[in-house]
C-alpha cells in the first residue's frame, strides 16, 4: 500500500491549528469548572489530531510540548497517551519516548481485509433490521456527500468525507440494532481513519469521492431491498477497496514527486 513511516504533508490543516488550540484551551477550562478529568479531554484532543493525520506515521510526540501547550502537568498527558497506546495509535518506548505507530503495508492490508468482513456482517444484519426512518437518515447523509463531490477544495473534500463517511456507517450500525457490533466497530473505525490519514497522501480519498459514493449507493440499495447477502458483499467490497484507493493515490504522489 504505502511505505512504512511515510512523511505526511499537513499544510491543509495548518490554518486550523489556531482554532484547535483555542478549542482545547476552552475544553480544559470547562474541565476545571466541572471537575472532569484532564486526561480524558487530552485523550479526545490528541486522538482527534491522530485521526485527522496531524501527526505522521512514526513521528515523535514530545510530551513536554503537549504539557506546555495545554498548561497542565505531565501526569494527565501521560495518562492520555497510555490510552492512545492501548488503542494502538501510539507507542510508548521506555527510555526513548512516545511516537506515532507505524504499520507495515502488509499489516494495513490485513487490517482492511478483517475490517471489511466485520463491516460486511453488520451491513447484512442491517438489511434485515432497518427501519424506514433509518433509510431516510442514510439518504440524508448521502446527499451531504453528494455536496462534497462538487467542491474543488481537496482539504474540504477529504475532511468532509471522513466525517460524513463515519456518519453513513454509523447509521448502518444503528440499523443493525446491536450494541455489541457498534461498540466493537468503533475502535476499528478509529484505526481505519488513522491508517488512511497517516498514509503519506495529502487529502486522502478526495480523488475517489465519486467511486466511494457509488459504493455507498450500492450498499444503501442492498439494505433498502432487505438483501442480506448483497449488503454484506457490497460493504466488504467497499471497505477492502480502500487499500487500492490509497495505493493509487500514493503512486500518483510518487510520480508527481
Amino acid at each position: 500500500m504505502v511505505d512504512d513511516a511515510p512523511s505526511v504533508g499537513r499544510s491543509s490543516w495548518q490554518n486550523s491549528a489556531q482554532g484547535q488550540a483555542e478549542q482545547a484551551a476552552a475544553a480544559l477550562t470547562n474541565v476545571r469548572l466541572t471537575g472532569a478529568r484532564l486526561s480524558a479531554v487530552l485523550y479526545d484532543t490528541l486522538k482527534a489530531r491522530l485521526l485527522e493525520g496531524n501527526y505522521a506515521s512514526g513521528e515523535k510526540i514530545v510530551v513536554e510540548s503537549i504539557r506546555q501547550e495545554f498548561g497542565v502537568s505531565k501526569q494527565p498527558v501521560m495518562d492520555a497517551l497510555r490510552r492512545l497506546s492501548s488503542d494502538k495509535l501510539v507507542d510508548i518506548v521506555p527510555q526513548v519516548g512516545v511516537q506515532v505507530v507505524s504499520y507495515t503495508r502488509q499489516e494495513i492490508e490485513d487490517f482492511f481485509t478483517l475490517f471489511g468482513g466485520f463491516e460486511g456482517t453488520i451491513a447484512g444484519v442491517a438489511a434485515l433490521r432497518r427501519t424506514d426512518a433509518q433509510l431516510r437518515d442514510l439518504d440524508a447523509v448521502s446527499a451531504t456527500v453528494d455536496g462534497l463531490i462538487t467542491s474543488e477544495d481537496g482539504a474540504v473534500r477529504a475532511h468532509g468525507y471522513r466525517l460524513q463517511n463515519r456518519e453513513f456507517h454509523a447509521v448502518i450500525h444503528r440499523m443493525a440494532h446491536s450494541r455489541i457490533m457498534a461498540e466493537t466497530s468503533q475502535r476499528m473505525w478509529d484505526l481505519s481513519d488513522f491508517l488512511i490519514n497517516t498514509s503519506g497522501v495529502n487529502n486522502p480519498l478526495s480523488s475517489a469521492l465519486d467511486e466511494r459514493q457509488n459504493d455507498h449507493r450500492g450498499i444503501a440499495e442492498a439494505i433498502r431491498a432487505g438483501n442480506e447477502r448483497w449488503a454484506r458483499e457490497a460493504m466488504e467490497h467497499h471497505i477492502v477497496g480502500t487499500v487500492e484507493v490509497i495505493r493509487n493515490e500514493s503512486d500518483k504522489r510518487d510520480l508527481a514527486g
